[in-house]
């Protein structure tokens, strides 16, 4: 196995959980959502992007609104729904159970057994 695949499949487990919680600071755009993503290093392409972010909508965890802009063409602003901060706050209580348990289990040393 390859790490870089491991690597890609690990950031493609908490996508998902990082769009949303971008979105809980506010409402933002695709650009703005892969430049938060970029800066985080969880490297996405716009092809990636775009169906998760219809399936979120689909699924009731976001909404969008259109709005002009002055430099193009109208931007698709994504907004966090009532069901999508609800959702975020118990994917936020998972993420830190799981980060606990990882750690545990990746800091444990060996014991032998006698």
């Amino acid at each position: 196995m390859k790490i870089e695949n491991a690597k890609a499949q690990m950031r493609k487990g908490v996508l998902e959980f990082c769009i949303l919680s971008i979105l809980k600071n506010g409402d933002a755009y695709t650009s703005e959502i892969l430049s938060s993503l970029k800066k985080a290093e969880i490297i996405v392409v716009e092809g990636t992007i775009y169906p998760l972010l219809t399936r979120l909508k689909n699924s009731g965890l976001l909404t969008y609104r259109w709005e002009e802009s002055t430099s193009g063409p109208p931007r698709k602003y994504y907004v966090l729904t009532e069901n999508g901060s609800m959702f975020l706050k118990e994917l936020s209580k998972t993420w830190s159970n799981l980060v606990a348990a990882v750690t545990l289990v990746t800091s444990t040393k060996k014991t032998t057994h006698e």
